[in-house]
This record gives structure tokens, C-alpha cells and sequence, in this order.
């Protein structure tokens, strides 16, 4: 096992800058560059690998949700616990600011950011005043100034429609949400509904009475809707069902069953997250698994090389998915 005699021979430090700067005393007045080299050393020679993080301040995580948006979709609360769990294992210092404490309130002191939610242009206009380091989650509403990490929502509803169609299914339907603009205070379609509409067009399946889509992405949004579906369409109901997120095929599957239409015999049911109810409810649902993990950890990572290694370049990361087979397709 490496020591600090070790790290120092190699770093070309002495052994009392190199114990320094590993137990994170800030009152050492050594360069950034000579902390990086140490902490690089460090964890090239698996030195107390856990333990060599220096202690990031001043971190802003910006929780742009209200808590019944939170409470309504899981998808938001699990990456908000995922985002504190990171941060904790990389020794980052986080003060939580949330949509009902208002942008004023976030300190001009801050070393960066992450945030989770919509941002108006004002909004987005006043954090560039207070930094250049920050991250977003889900969403790229800044793409020349601050990183971003999101799934890729374009190329999992693609593979949706190609998905359906080897299945045999022509008549394919979408139910989903739509994107509240913060500027305008508007609903506006969803990517996964523009994704949809214009793959399906290219492959001349669109029908305009298949789709159904409402602000929020509730179970009440999936139940309300499929339920709006069976009544207008009744025996002309579609084959197939993209579902823009599992709370909302939830949903869905309970309206179904109520009405008494099998699954996936008559209707096959697709969505988007694999949250953990997934493989409980009837039927179990397809679903493409989001790693909320990975994109959590690439976020935090993303801002401590900004933050620690002074990247300036911004950067856009679209991560991929897995499509989970289940009961609720054929």
C-alpha cells in the first residue's frame, strides 16, 4: 500500500506539504496546480483512495421543482437523493436552493452549480452573472455557457417506434406530457412528442387521433388519459401505446384493466424509466432503464472539472439506455 513518503518522492513535494494537502488544511497556501499534482499522484498509487478528495465549498444545488412536481413524478426525487449521495462521496459541499426561494436568494458567492428543473431566460440570465460553472440535468437550456447530462430521450422514442413496428404493430399511439416554457408560462410539446411525431411521419404511421398528451407526468395524467382514449376511439383504439414516462403507464395500465382490455393482447404498452414499480404492476411494463446513477455521477463530475481542473470548454453529455422486455408488449 502507497504511503506519503511515497506520494512525495514521486510528486517532488515534501512529505509535511504532501500530508497537508491530503488531510484538505486549507490554511496551506500551495498553488492549485500543486494540489492536483498530489491528489493525481494519490489516486495513481491508490493511496487512502476514499479519503484524498479535497473539500469542495460553495457548491448551489439548484432543485428547480415544486414538491407536488417532486412528489408526483419519482423520477425527480430519486435523482435529487442520487445527486446528494454523489456529492457526499466526492466531498463536495452542497446548499440546496429550490423554486420557491427564487433565484435572487443563490449567493454570488458560489463556486458553481447543479440545477434540476426549467429555467426561464431571466433566470438563466442572472446565474450567468454569478458564475460560469455549472451543470444541468435533463435539460440543455444554456448549451453555449453550462454543461449538461441527460438521457437520450430522441433515440429511445426511435428505438420505440422500430421496436413496435418488428412487433407487428402499425397502429401506434403516444401518451404523454408536455414541456411548461418558463418564458411564456406555456405548454409546448415534449421532445419525446416531436421525436414521435417526425419518426412516424417518415415511416407513414402517423395518425393525429392516436396521441394524447396533457401537462404532468402523474399516474392522474396516465389514468386521465388512456381513459379520454378508450372513450374517443372505443373500438379503433390502436394496437400499441408509447408512454412518455412510467408514472404515466401507470396509469394507463389501470384504466386498461378497468375497462377491460387486454394487455398486451389487444394493446402493447411501452414507456420510459424503469422506476422500481415497473416489474410489479399488471402486466409487468416494458420499459427503457434510465441510469439516473451514471447521470448523476457524470454531473458531479462534469462540475469538479470545471470547478477543480478549470475546464472551460463546455460540454454535452446524452446518455444511452437499455430496453427492459416485459410482460406488457408483444
Amino acid at each position: 500500500m502507497a504511503t506519503i513518503k511515497d506520494i512525495a518522492e514521486e510528486s517532488g513535494f515534501s512529505i509535511s506539504t504532501v500530508s497537508r494537502v491530503l488531510n484538505n488544511d486549507q490554511s496551506l497556501s500551495v498553488p492549485d496546480e500543486t494540489r492536483e499534482k498530489i491528489y493525481e499522484i494519490a489516486e495513481k498509487l491508490n493511496y487512502r483512495k476514499k479519503t484524498v478528495r479535497l473539500l469542495v465549498k460553495n457548491i448551489a444545488f439548484l432543485y428547480w421543482l415544486t414538491d407536488i412536481e417532486e412528489l408526483e413524478d419519482v423520477y425527480f426525487k430519486t435523482m435529487r437523493i442520487e445527486i446528494e449521495k454523489w456529492a457526499s462521496k466526492y466531498n463536495i459541499e452542497l446548499t440546496t436552493y429550490k423554486i420557491s426561494d427564487g433565484i435572487e436568494k443563490i449567493p454570488d458567492t458560489i463556486e458553481g452549480f447543479i440545477a434540476v428543473g426549467m429555467f426561464s431566460d431571466k433566470e438563466l440570465a442572472h446565474l450567468r452573472k454569478i458564475t460560469t460553472k455549472g451543470v444541468f440535468l435533463d435539460t440543455t437550456p444554456d448549451p453555449n455557457h453550462y454543461d449538461s447530462v441527460r438521457p437520450d430521450l430522441v433515440q429511445m422514442t426511435r428505438r420505440t417506434v422500430d421496436f413496435l413496428i418488428e412487433k407487428g404493430h402499425s397502429d401506434i399511439g403516444l401518451i404523454g406530457g408536455t414541456y411548461h416554457n418558463p418564458n411564456t408560462d406555456q405548454d409546448e410539446m415534449d421532445i419525446r412528442e416531436q421525436t414521435f411525431r417526425s419518426y412516424m411521419v417518415e415511416k407513414g404511421l402517423l395518425k393525429e387521433q392516436f396521441i394524447f398528451c396533457h401537462r404532468g407526468f402523474s399516474v392522474e395524467t396516465g389514468y386521465r388519459l388512456m381513459t379520454d382514449a378508450i372513450k374517443k376511439l372505443g373500438d379503433g383504439l390502436p394496437t400499441a401505446f408509447f408512454i412518455a414516462a412510467d408514472p404515466i403507464a401507470v396509469g394507463c395500465l389501470q384504466a386498461l384493466n378497468e375497462n377491460g382490455i387486454a394487455i398486451p393482447n389487444r394493446v402493447s404498452i411501452i414507456s420510459i424509466n424503469n422506476i422500481s414499480v415497473a416489474k410489479y404492476v399488471s402486466p409487468p411494463l416494458t420499459t427503457f432503464h434510465i441510469d439516473l446513477k451514471e447521470i448523476c455521477k457524470n454531473a458531479i463530475e462534469l462540475l469538479l472539472e470545471q470547478v477543480l481542473e478549470k475546464r472551460k470548454i463546455v460540454k454535452t453529455l446524452y446518455l444511452g439506455s437499455e430496453l427492459i422486455v416485459r410482460k406488457s408488449t408483444n
